[in-house]
């Protein structure tokens, strides 16, 4: 039986259609070349189909014109391993990460008001001591943000939450579509 990972012993996947016009090597001619032998030790190819099939694969010049030998002796799902598979998400993770991206607004908007309270005193400080406290103004606008996001903490981790799943989904969807892309029989090349 040919190697499971036959695809991969190419420098690039004559199946792509962004290599079929490359031109092809003696490396990549001796990979078919050796599925072939290992196909016909197995019974799975005739004396004549082997000499046809070996004659078209040493007069090949393009890496496209390599994969039609190989087609009905390699299984189709072989290259599937290339495409990384996407672990599910469990509640308690999809939890985690929306009280943790909660926590970083919160933080962030911790950090505005200490930051702008710090300045806006410290100016205060230098410039008009005993005058009009004028700081505790700034320090009443970029408070909002930050009772908003204590005020709304179950709403903000809802709207997380809802982010989370729905970048999974589309992370799953690309997979998916990439791998069927790759089960999909390659281009054939252009004559």
């Amino acid at each position: 039986m040919t190697s499971p990972d036959l695809w991969g012993e190419f420098a690039h996947d004559p199946r792509s259609s962004a290599y079929a016009s490359m031109r092809a090597s003696d490396a990549d001619r001796d990979v078919v070349l050796r599925a072939l032998t290992e196909a016909y030790a197995d019974g799975r190819l005739d004396p004549d189909e082997l000499d046809e099939r070996t004659t078209a694969v040493q007069t090949a010049r393009t890496l496209g014109e390599l994969p039609v030998h190989l087609t009905d002796l390699v299984p189709a799902a072989d290259h599937i391993s290339t495409v990384p598979a996407v672990r599910p998400l469990s509640t308690q993770q999809v939890e985690a990460e929306a009280v943790v991206r909660w926590r970083r607004s919160r933080n962030d908007a911790l950090r505005m008001w200490l930051f702008v309270s710090t300045i806006c005193w410290t100016i205060w400080l230098i410039t008009s001591f005993g005058g009009h406290p004028w700081p505790v103004y700034p320090m009443l606008g970029t408070a909002f943000p930050l009772l908003g996001t204590l005020v709304q903490r179950h709403d903000m981790i809802e709207s997380n939450r809802r982010r989370i799943i729905a970048k999974h989904e589309k992370t799953v969807a690309k997979v998916e579509k990439k791998r069927a892309a790759l089960e999909a029989p390659p281009d054939e090349p252009a004559d």
